[in-house]
Protein backbone atom coordinates (compact mmCIF):
# COMPACT_ATOMS: atom_id res chain seq x y z
CA UNK A 1 0.00 0.00 0.00
CA UNK A 2 2.57 1.98 1.03
CA UNK A 3 4.51 1.42 -2.56
CA UNK A 4 1.39 1.86 -3.90
CA UNK A 5 0.96 5.46 -2.84
CA UNK A 6 4.70 6.20 -3.21
CA UNK A 7 4.11 5.38 -7.02
CA UNK A 8 1.75 7.67 -8.01
CA UNK A 9 3.25 10.47 -6.49
CA UNK A 10 5.49 9.71 -8.28
CA UNK A 11 3.51 9.57 -11.23
CA UNK A 12 1.55 12.83 -10.76
CA UNK A 13 4.97 14.53 -9.79
CA UNK A 14 6.55 12.94 -13.25
CA UNK A 15 3.31 14.76 -15.11
CA UNK A 16 3.94 17.68 -13.35
CA UNK A 17 7.51 17.91 -14.60
CA UNK A 18 7.08 17.05 -18.04
CA UNK A 19 4.42 19.34 -17.91
CA UNK A 20 6.57 22.32 -16.24
CA UNK A 21 9.83 21.60 -18.69
CA UNK A 22 7.33 21.97 -21.82
CA UNK A 23 5.65 25.36 -20.71
CA UNK A 24 9.69 26.66 -19.77
CA UNK A 25 10.86 25.62 -23.38
CA UNK A 26 8.01 27.07 -24.84
CA UNK A 27 7.84 30.09 -23.23
CA UNK A 28 11.80 30.49 -24.24
CA UNK A 29 10.69 29.88 -27.95
CA UNK A 30 7.69 33.03 -27.47
CA UNK A 31 10.37 34.80 -26.10
CA UNK A 32 12.82 34.61 -29.42
CA UNK A 33 9.54 35.43 -31.66
CA UNK A 34 9.01 38.18 -29.36
CA UNK A 35 12.53 39.75 -30.02
CA UNK A 36 12.17 39.01 -33.75
CA UNK A 37 8.99 40.83 -34.10
CA UNK A 38 10.27 43.72 -31.74
CA UNK A 39 13.23 44.10 -34.28
CA UNK A 40 10.84 44.65 -36.90
CA UNK A 41 8.60 46.64 -35.82
CA UNK A 42 10.57 50.10 -35.60
CA UNK A 43 11.57 49.78 -38.73
CA UNK A 44 7.82 49.40 -39.69
CA UNK A 45 7.19 52.05 -38.39
CA UNK A 46 9.93 54.31 -40.08
CA UNK A 47 9.26 53.31 -43.57
CA UNK A 48 12.55 51.78 -43.75
CA UNK A 49 11.85 48.19 -43.97
CA UNK A 50 13.70 46.25 -46.34
CA UNK A 51 11.73 42.92 -48.62
CA UNK A 52 14.94 40.72 -47.31
CA UNK A 53 14.61 40.63 -43.54
CA UNK A 54 17.71 38.74 -41.77
CA UNK A 55 17.32 35.86 -39.95
CA UNK A 56 17.75 34.75 -36.27
CA UNK A 57 17.67 31.66 -34.55
CA UNK A 58 17.01 28.89 -35.90
CA UNK A 59 17.53 28.58 -39.78
CA UNK A 60 13.83 26.83 -39.98
CA UNK A 61 12.68 29.66 -38.34
CA UNK A 62 11.08 32.56 -40.30
CA UNK A 63 9.13 35.93 -40.21
CA UNK A 64 7.29 37.43 -42.77
CA UNK A 65 5.46 41.18 -43.09
CA UNK A 66 1.97 40.85 -44.49
CA UNK A 67 0.36 44.17 -45.66
CA UNK A 68 -3.64 44.36 -44.52
CA UNK A 69 -4.34 42.85 -48.27
CA UNK A 70 -2.22 39.80 -47.40
CA UNK A 71 0.21 40.13 -49.70
CA UNK A 72 3.89 40.14 -48.57
CA UNK A 73 5.28 43.39 -47.81
CA UNK A 74 9.20 41.83 -46.24
CA UNK A 75 10.04 38.35 -45.57
CA UNK A 76 13.29 36.29 -44.28
CA UNK A 77 15.57 34.81 -46.74
CA UNK A 78 14.41 30.84 -45.78
CA UNK A 79 10.53 32.14 -46.82
CA UNK A 80 11.58 34.63 -49.61
CA UNK A 81 9.18 34.78 -52.75
CA UNK A 82 6.91 32.86 -50.95
CA UNK A 83 2.81 33.88 -50.43
CA UNK A 84 1.44 34.59 -47.17
CA UNK A 85 2.26 31.50 -44.95
CA UNK A 86 -0.80 32.14 -42.46
CA UNK A 87 -4.10 34.28 -43.00
CA UNK A 88 -3.87 38.09 -41.66
CA UNK A 89 -5.85 38.20 -38.09
CA UNK A 90 -8.60 39.61 -37.47
CA UNK A 91 -8.35 41.05 -34.03
CA UNK A 92 -5.92 43.49 -33.72
CA UNK A 93 -2.92 42.69 -30.68
CA UNK A 94 -0.25 39.55 -30.46
CA UNK A 95 -2.04 36.07 -30.97
CA UNK A 96 -0.29 32.94 -30.22
CA UNK A 97 -0.96 29.68 -31.86
CA UNK A 98 0.64 26.23 -32.34
CA UNK A 99 0.34 24.98 -36.24
CA UNK A 100 1.02 21.47 -37.69
CA UNK A 101 1.89 21.94 -41.33
CA UNK A 102 3.02 25.07 -42.83
CA UNK A 103 4.64 24.95 -46.66
CA UNK A 104 8.04 25.56 -45.19
CA UNK A 105 8.08 22.13 -43.32
CA UNK A 106 6.86 18.98 -42.06
CA UNK A 107 7.31 20.01 -38.47
CA UNK A 108 4.89 22.39 -36.25
CA UNK A 109 5.61 25.35 -36.26
CA UNK A 110 4.76 27.62 -33.11
CA UNK A 111 3.25 31.37 -34.54
CA UNK A 112 3.20 34.52 -33.55
CA UNK A 113 1.39 37.64 -35.63
CA UNK A 114 0.80 41.28 -34.20
CA UNK A 115 -0.58 44.22 -35.69
CA UNK A 116 2.04 46.82 -36.08
CA UNK A 117 1.32 50.40 -37.42
CA UNK A 118 3.35 50.92 -40.06
CA UNK A 119 4.41 54.56 -42.56
CA UNK A 120 2.47 53.22 -45.46
CA UNK A 121 -0.72 51.34 -43.20
CA UNK A 122 -0.83 48.71 -40.54
CA UNK A 123 0.83 45.87 -41.43
CA UNK A 124 0.72 42.29 -39.43
CA UNK A 125 3.92 40.44 -38.22
CA UNK A 126 3.94 36.55 -38.39
CA UNK A 127 7.36 35.62 -36.91
CA UNK A 128 7.28 31.62 -36.65
CA UNK A 129 9.84 28.84 -35.57
CA UNK A 130 9.40 25.09 -35.54
CA UNK A 131 8.50 23.19 -31.78
CA UNK A 132 10.94 20.45 -32.78
CA UNK A 133 13.45 21.03 -30.02
CA UNK A 134 10.39 21.60 -27.44
CA UNK A 135 8.70 18.19 -28.54
CA UNK A 136 12.04 16.10 -28.61
CA UNK A 137 12.81 17.17 -25.04
CA UNK A 138 9.49 16.37 -23.83
CA UNK A 139 9.63 13.34 -25.52
CA UNK A 140 12.88 12.07 -24.39
CA UNK A 141 12.16 13.28 -20.74
CA UNK A 142 8.60 11.43 -20.91
CA UNK A 143 10.39 8.51 -21.82
CA UNK A 144 13.48 8.69 -19.11
CA UNK A 145 10.48 9.22 -16.35
CA UNK A 146 8.48 6.28 -17.72
CA UNK A 147 11.59 3.78 -17.23
CA UNK A 148 13.07 5.39 -14.09
CA UNK A 149 9.90 5.80 -11.96
CA UNK A 150 8.85 2.53 -12.17
CA UNK A 151 12.25 1.05 -11.71
CA UNK A 152 11.93 3.26 -8.80
CA UNK A 153 9.15 2.38 -7.37
CA UNK A 154 10.33 -1.55 -7.91
CA UNK A 155 13.81 -0.41 -6.04
CA UNK A 156 11.33 1.00 -3.07
CA UNK A 157 9.19 -2.24 -2.72
CA UNK A 158 11.89 -4.07 -2.43
CA UNK A 159 13.63 -1.83 0.30
CA UNK A 160 10.44 -2.06 2.00
CA UNK A 161 9.77 -5.30 1.88
CA UNK A 162 13.38 -6.06 3.33
CA UNK A 163 13.03 -3.17 5.86
CA UNK A 164 9.80 -3.94 6.88
CA UNK A 165 10.08 -7.49 7.17
CA UNK A 166 12.70 -7.35 9.24
CA UNK A 167 11.37 -4.87 11.33
CA UNK A 168 8.26 -6.75 11.95
CA UNK A 169 9.56 -9.96 12.23
CA UNK A 170 10.40 -9.50 16.10
CA UNK A 171 6.63 -8.71 16.04
CA UNK A 172 5.56 -11.75 14.30
CA UNK A 173 7.76 -13.80 17.07
CA UNK A 174 5.80 -11.88 19.92
CA UNK A 175 2.18 -12.87 18.34
CA UNK A 176 3.24 -16.19 17.95
CA UNK A 177 4.12 -16.78 21.71
CA UNK A 178 1.62 -14.72 23.04
CA UNK A 179 -0.49 -17.25 21.35
CA UNK A 180 0.70 -20.02 22.10
CA UNK A 181 0.67 -19.11 25.79
CA UNK A 182 -1.84 -20.70 27.53
CA UNK A 183 -3.76 -19.70 30.75
CA UNK A 184 -2.38 -22.12 32.69
CA UNK A 185 1.58 -21.29 32.05
CA UNK A 186 1.99 -17.51 32.64
CA UNK A 187 5.71 -18.26 32.94
CA UNK A 188 6.34 -18.06 29.60
CA UNK A 189 7.63 -14.54 28.20
CA UNK A 190 7.79 -13.05 24.25
CA UNK A 191 11.25 -12.74 22.89
CA UNK A 192 13.10 -9.29 23.31
CA UNK A 193 14.78 -8.19 20.85
CA UNK A 194 18.06 -6.25 21.12
CA UNK A 195 18.38 -2.28 21.22
CA UNK A 196 15.71 0.47 22.44
CA UNK A 197 13.51 0.78 19.60
CA UNK A 198 9.83 0.93 19.71
CA UNK A 199 9.70 -2.91 19.40
CA UNK A 200 11.70 -4.16 21.90
CA UNK A 201 10.15 -1.54 24.32
CA UNK A 202 6.70 -3.15 23.56
CA UNK A 203 8.47 -6.72 24.45
CA UNK A 204 9.49 -5.89 27.45
CA UNK A 205 6.36 -3.75 28.33
CA UNK A 206 4.63 -6.89 27.98
CA UNK A 207 7.14 -9.32 29.78
CA UNK A 208 6.33 -6.85 32.66
CA UNK A 209 2.88 -7.02 32.45
CA UNK A 210 2.98 -10.65 32.36
CA UNK A 211 4.76 -10.62 35.16
CA UNK A 212 2.63 -8.84 37.31
CA UNK A 213 -0.43 -11.15 35.60
CA UNK A 214 1.60 -13.69 36.85
CA UNK A 215 2.28 -12.55 40.32
CA UNK A 216 -1.20 -11.65 40.69
CA UNK A 217 -2.86 -15.06 39.40
CA UNK A 218 -0.33 -16.76 41.98
CA UNK A 219 -1.08 -14.56 44.60
CA UNK A 220 -5.24 -15.68 44.25
CA UNK A 221 -4.24 -19.07 43.48
CA UNK A 222 -2.66 -18.99 47.34
CA UNK A 223 -5.34 -16.75 48.84
CA UNK A 224 -8.05 -19.39 47.14
CA UNK A 225 -5.66 -22.41 48.49
CA UNK A 226 -5.10 -20.71 52.09
CA UNK A 227 -8.95 -19.26 52.49
CA UNK A 228 -10.57 -23.18 51.34
CA UNK A 229 -7.73 -24.66 53.97
CA UNK A 230 -8.91 -22.01 56.97
CA UNK A 231 -12.56 -22.27 56.00
CA UNK A 232 -12.42 -25.85 55.75
CA UNK A 233 -10.59 -26.62 59.25
CA UNK A 234 -13.27 -24.80 61.42
CA UNK A 235 -15.97 -26.74 59.36
CA UNK A 236 -14.05 -30.07 59.71
CA UNK A 237 -14.28 -29.58 63.39
CA UNK A 238 -17.86 -28.24 63.77
CA UNK A 239 -18.99 -31.90 61.98
CA UNK A 240 -16.80 -34.10 63.92
CA UNK A 241 -18.15 -32.84 66.86
CA UNK A 242 -21.86 -33.07 65.42
CA UNK A 243 -20.90 -36.24 64.44
CA UNK A 244 -19.77 -37.76 67.88
CA UNK A 245 -22.43 -36.44 69.21
CA UNK A 246 -25.15 -38.49 67.29
CA UNK A 247 -23.08 -41.13 67.55
CA UNK A 248 -22.83 -41.06 71.10
CA UNK A 249 -25.54 -39.56 72.43
CA UNK A 250 -25.21 -40.87 76.05
CA UNK A 251 -21.72 -39.02 75.98
CA UNK A 252 -22.49 -36.15 74.33
CA UNK A 253 -22.85 -32.59 76.35
CA UNK A 254 -25.16 -30.47 74.26
CA UNK A 255 -24.30 -27.08 76.00
CA UNK A 256 -20.32 -27.29 75.47
CA UNK A 257 -20.86 -28.67 71.68
CA UNK A 258 -23.35 -25.88 71.28
CA UNK A 259 -20.77 -23.08 72.61
CA UNK A 260 -18.29 -25.14 70.68
CA UNK A 261 -19.88 -24.82 67.44
CA UNK A 262 -20.32 -21.41 68.36
CA UNK A 263 -16.85 -20.05 68.66
CA UNK A 264 -15.71 -21.49 65.51
CA UNK A 265 -19.22 -20.14 63.98
CA UNK A 266 -17.78 -16.58 65.74
CA UNK A 267 -14.30 -17.58 64.14
CA UNK A 268 -15.25 -18.02 60.42
CA UNK A 269 -17.50 -15.04 60.61
CA UNK A 270 -14.20 -12.95 61.72
CA UNK A 271 -12.05 -14.91 58.89
CA UNK A 272 -15.11 -14.50 56.23
CA UNK A 273 -14.65 -10.71 56.97
CA UNK A 274 -11.44 -9.96 56.82
CA UNK A 275 -11.65 -12.18 53.17
CA UNK A 276 -14.10 -9.81 51.80
CA UNK A 277 -11.86 -6.88 53.25
CA UNK A 278 -8.62 -7.94 51.19
CA UNK A 279 -10.68 -9.24 48.12
CA UNK A 280 -12.00 -5.55 47.94
CA UNK A 281 -8.55 -4.17 48.56
CA UNK A 282 -7.21 -6.23 45.42
CA UNK A 283 -10.05 -5.45 43.36
CA UNK A 284 -10.11 -1.91 44.12
CA UNK A 285 -6.67 -0.78 43.29
CA UNK A 286 -7.58 2.76 43.52
CA UNK A 287 -9.26 2.76 46.87
CA UNK A 288 -8.73 6.17 48.94
CA UNK A 289 -9.43 5.94 53.04
CA UNK A 290 -11.96 8.74 53.63
CA UNK A 291 -10.00 11.78 55.23
CA UNK A 292 -11.70 12.92 58.01
CA UNK A 293 -9.89 13.98 61.80
CA UNK A 294 -9.29 11.03 63.59
CA UNK A 295 -8.59 11.10 67.57
CA UNK A 296 -5.55 8.21 67.71
CA UNK A 297 -5.42 8.37 71.74
CA UNK A 298 -8.88 7.72 71.70
CA UNK A 299 -9.14 5.13 69.41
CA UNK A 300 -6.04 3.21 70.92
CA UNK A 301 -7.42 3.57 74.54
CA UNK A 302 -10.85 2.04 73.06
CA UNK A 303 -8.88 -1.34 71.72
CA UNK A 304 -7.07 -1.18 75.11
CA UNK A 305 -10.34 -0.95 77.37
CA UNK A 306 -11.54 -3.80 75.23
CA UNK A 307 -8.21 -6.08 75.89
CA UNK A 308 -7.99 -5.55 79.62
CA UNK A 309 -12.10 -6.80 79.43
CA UNK A 310 -11.41 -9.71 77.20
CA UNK A 311 -8.02 -11.05 78.86
CA UNK A 312 -6.49 -11.27 82.51
CA UNK A 313 -3.36 -9.37 81.51
CA UNK A 314 -1.76 -6.33 82.70
CA UNK A 315 -2.45 -3.34 79.67
CA UNK A 316 -0.35 -0.54 80.06
CA UNK A 317 -1.54 3.03 78.53
CA UNK A 318 0.47 5.63 80.34
CA UNK A 319 2.40 6.59 77.64
CA UNK A 320 -0.81 7.29 74.97
CA UNK A 321 -0.33 10.86 74.17
CA UNK A 322 -3.70 13.32 72.23
CA UNK A 323 -2.61 13.00 68.80
CA UNK A 324 -4.81 13.72 65.26
CA UNK A 325 -4.54 13.35 61.60
CA UNK A 326 -7.03 13.11 58.96
CA UNK A 327 -8.04 9.18 57.79
CA UNK A 328 -10.44 6.39 57.62
CA UNK A 329 -11.18 6.10 61.23
CA UNK A 330 -12.78 2.72 60.72
CA UNK A 331 -10.11 1.34 59.14
CA UNK A 332 -7.91 2.23 61.08
CA UNK A 333 -9.44 1.00 64.21
CA UNK A 334 -9.81 -2.33 62.45
CA UNK A 335 -5.83 -1.96 62.12
CA UNK A 336 -4.67 -1.19 65.29
CA UNK A 337 -7.32 -3.79 66.68
CA UNK A 338 -5.71 -6.58 64.49
CA UNK A 339 -1.92 -5.34 66.25
CA UNK A 340 -3.82 -5.27 69.66
CA UNK A 341 -5.65 -8.43 69.50
CA UNK A 342 -1.96 -10.44 68.37
CA UNK A 343 -0.14 -8.94 71.23
CA UNK A 344 -2.85 -10.06 73.16
CA UNK A 345 -3.15 -13.42 71.97
CA UNK A 346 1.03 -13.53 72.27
CA UNK A 347 1.96 -11.73 75.85
CA UNK A 348 2.71 -13.52 78.61
CA UNK A 349 1.34 -11.01 81.32
CA UNK A 350 1.02 -7.57 79.93
CA UNK A 351 0.19 -5.24 76.70
CA UNK A 352 1.76 -1.60 76.27
CA UNK A 353 0.11 1.09 74.13
CA UNK A 354 1.92 4.16 73.10
CA UNK A 355 0.82 7.06 70.87
CA UNK A 356 3.19 9.73 70.55
CA UNK A 357 3.95 12.90 67.88
CA UNK A 358 6.87 13.50 65.73
CA UNK A 359 7.37 16.64 63.41
CA UNK A 360 4.80 15.45 60.60
CA UNK A 361 4.33 12.10 62.32
CA UNK A 362 2.24 10.17 64.56
CA UNK A 363 3.78 7.01 66.14
CA UNK A 364 1.51 4.20 67.43
CA UNK A 365 3.73 1.61 69.31
CA UNK A 366 1.93 -1.97 70.89
CA UNK A 367 4.33 -4.13 72.76
CA UNK A 368 4.01 -7.51 74.70
CA UNK A 369 6.41 -9.58 76.83
CA UNK A 370 5.37 -12.88 74.70
CA UNK A 371 7.80 -15.31 73.15
CA UNK A 372 8.52 -12.51 70.39
CA UNK A 373 9.42 -12.73 66.84
CA UNK A 374 12.25 -14.11 65.34
CA UNK A 375 14.57 -11.41 63.43
CA UNK A 376 14.64 -13.61 59.73
CA UNK A 377 10.86 -13.82 60.03
CA UNK A 378 9.77 -10.12 60.81
CA UNK A 379 8.61 -9.50 57.16
CA UNK A 380 6.79 -12.68 56.83
CA UNK A 381 4.20 -12.11 59.67
CA UNK A 382 2.79 -9.04 57.63
CA UNK A 383 2.43 -12.09 55.03
CA UNK A 384 -1.47 -13.27 54.09
CA UNK A 385 -2.39 -16.58 56.08
CA UNK A 386 1.50 -16.30 57.86
CA UNK A 387 1.30 -17.92 61.11
CA UNK A 388 4.84 -18.62 63.00
CA UNK A 389 5.12 -22.49 63.81
CA UNK A 390 4.46 -22.05 67.71
CA UNK A 391 1.15 -20.58 67.26
CA UNK A 392 -0.29 -22.31 64.24
CA UNK A 393 -2.37 -23.89 66.72
CA UNK A 394 -5.97 -22.72 66.40
CA UNK A 395 -6.11 -22.09 70.57
CA UNK A 396 -3.78 -19.70 69.71
CA UNK A 397 -6.20 -18.13 68.06
CA UNK A 398 -6.27 -15.69 64.57
CA UNK A 399 -6.33 -16.67 60.96
CA UNK A 400 -3.13 -15.60 60.08
CA UNK A 401 -4.67 -12.35 58.00
CA UNK A 402 -4.91 -9.59 61.02
CA UNK A 403 -1.51 -7.86 60.23
CA UNK A 404 -1.95 -8.49 56.51
CA UNK A 405 -5.19 -6.30 56.53
CA UNK A 406 -3.39 -3.84 58.99
CA UNK A 407 -0.11 -3.40 57.14
CA UNK A 408 -2.68 -2.50 53.70
CA UNK A 409 -4.89 -0.36 55.96
CA UNK A 410 -1.72 1.40 57.35
CA UNK A 411 -0.21 1.74 53.61
CA UNK A 412 -3.04 2.82 52.03
CA UNK A 413 -3.03 6.00 54.93
CA UNK A 414 0.56 6.39 53.49
CA UNK A 415 1.76 4.96 56.81
CA UNK A 416 4.75 2.01 57.75
CA UNK A 417 4.21 -0.87 60.28
CA UNK A 418 7.49 -2.56 60.75
CA UNK A 419 8.74 -4.79 64.48
CA UNK A 420 10.77 -3.34 66.69
CA UNK A 421 14.22 -5.33 66.36
CA UNK A 422 16.14 -3.58 69.30
CA UNK A 423 12.97 -5.02 71.66
CA UNK A 424 13.29 -8.15 73.64
CA UNK A 425 11.64 -9.66 75.29
CA UNK A 426 8.44 -9.74 73.39
CA UNK A 427 7.27 -7.73 70.55
CA UNK A 428 6.60 -3.81 69.92
CA UNK A 429 5.18 -3.00 66.61
CA UNK A 430 5.78 0.43 65.67
CA UNK A 431 3.22 2.11 63.31
CA UNK A 432 4.11 5.79 61.31
CA UNK A 433 1.37 7.62 59.88
CA UNK A 434 1.66 10.84 58.22
CA UNK A 435 -0.02 13.78 59.95
CA UNK A 436 -1.86 16.36 57.81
Amino acid sequence: MATLAVVVVLAVASIAVVVSQRRVLTENLDEALVLQADTVSPLLDEGTLPASLPSRGDEDSFVQVLAADGSVVAATESVAGRPALVAVPVQAGSTWRDVDELPVDDARFRVLTRRAPGAEGDAVIVAAAPLDDVDESTRVLSVSLAIIVPLAALALALMVWLLVGRTLRPVEEIRREVVDMGGRDLSRRVPEPDGNDEVARLARTMNAMLARIEHAVDRQRQFLADASHELRSPLTRMRTELEVDLAHPERSDPIATERSVLDETVGMQHLVEDLLHLARSDSDAAWEPDRRVVDLDDLVLGHARRIRAERPIDVRTALVDAVQLRGDERALSRAVGNIADNAARHAASWVSFEVTEAPGTAVIAISDDGPGIPADRHNQVFERFRRLDDARARDAGGSGLGLAIAREVITRHGGTISIDPMFEPGARFVVHLPVD
